[in-house]
């Protein structure tokens, strides 16, 4: 499988993480929550600026779970598709060409799903091949490029799109004074990415009819990996309010404890090293799991600043984060034809998701 091209899509309300703090902490409906912890947790996510699906001033008429529901479906659709449209014009496909559909969400509930909504938008074929990822999470972006390898395998003249559409701001809750609620309101934003991608004889025909606006890896293999006891680690608990993060401090703890060994492990089965690595692609779980990632890899920040750099312009996206960081990584630090790349993210399970990408030596 190739990997075609990877846009991002964000919602046009940008603004400061001051502004957002301000707004988070006036719009509290308890008086126990105190405005200095607020700021402390916003300040320590290392986030600078974030995008909004609504202005900030609306989101206190928001009066249940329905309404906020409502925004999701009717925005995520909006996002979802442009980020589709733009991939497949990057390069020369419409939405026509598409044989497979993957979408992924875990910030909203939509039946028919978003992927449905957003064919009927396009102008998706009748015959797409639609699979909806609901529940995986931070950790959908690296799973869902791994499941598009896994159907293009099999379907090598195939063209397959994943599109993910994370509306984070939708899920805060205002009366929730947990460290959990505090610690995502100040680390998630909104945004869409998708992702284009060929199976290998579809790829090859595709090869030389134009030069692509930035290199295409190949996905070589993935691995799936689900840790024991760790259920309670990350996710929601769903109730009349709607979506209540489930958020375990332990996650750090997690990640130094089993990834490390994963990605050895992964490396070994196809004959290379962390030495053979020349490029991450790296979920910005927050601040503390990046210092853990870091600590698990062996590698010093500057692997990882990409994801950094993500992490500041717009935090933390869930499934989209990785597929910006992808987009920024071969847009702006494009890797060296026949490098190989690692692209990782941690999600509710609790579990992990590795995928082996290599530039090929023809791009060079």
């Amino acid at each position: 499988m190739r990997v075609l091209s990877v846009r991002g899509a964000l919602p046009e309300h940008r603004y400061s993480q001051e502004q957002i703090t301000e707004a988070f902490a006036t719009s509290m409906t308890t008086g126990q929550v105190d405005r200095r912890v607020v700021e402390r947790f916003h300040r320590n996510a290392c986030v600078d600026t974030r995008y909004t699906v609504l202005p900030l001033e609306d989101y206190p008429a928001l009066r249940d779970f329905g309404e906020s529901n409502d925004v999701f479906i009717e925005a995520g659709v909006t996002l979802g598709a442009r980020a589709v449209v733009d991939a497949l014009k990057a390069v020369g496909l419409t939405p026509a060409d598409v044989d497979v559909i993957i979408s992924a969400t875990v910030t909203g509930l939509a039946v028919p799903s978003l992927e449905a909504r957003v064919a009927g938008v396009i102008g998706l074929r009748p015959d797409v091949v639609r699979v909806p990822l609901v529940g995986l999470g931070c950790v959908a972006g690296a799973a869902g490029v791994a499941r598009l390898h896994d159907y293009l395998v099999g379907h090598p003249d195939a063209i397959a799109v994943l599109m993910s559409v994370e509306l984070c701001s939708l899920t805060l809750q205002r009366d929730d004074v947990t460290v959990p609620n505090l610690v995502a309101s100040g680390l998630f934003g909104d945004g869409a990415a998708a992702v284009v991608a060929a199976g290998e004889r579809r790829a090859a025909a595709l090869r030389g009819t134009g030069p692509p606006a930035s290199p295409q890896p190949e996905v070589l293999a993935s691995r799936s990996r689900l840790y024991p006891d760790s259920e309670r680690t990350m996710g929601w608990d769903v109730g009349a309010g709607g979506l209540r993060i489930v958020l375990d401090s332990a996650v750090p703890d997690l990640v130094r404890r089993y990834v490390g060994e994963d990605v050895e492990g992964f490396l070994t089965d196809h004959g290379l090293t962390r030495d053979d690595i020349g490029w991450y692609v790296a979920h910005p779980g927050g601040p503390k799991v990046l210092e853990a990632l870091q600590d698990a890899l062996g590698v010093e920040r500057e692997a990882l600043q990409v994801t950094w750099d993500s992490l500041a312009a717009i935090g933390n996206l869930s499934s989209a984060s990785v597929l910006h960081v992808l987009a920024d990584t071969l847009a702006d630090r494009p890797p060296a034809p026949g490098s190989y790349g690692l692209m990782l993210a941690m999600g509710p399970g609790f579990c992990s998701e590795l995928v082996l990408l290599r530039i090929p030596e023809a791009d060079a």
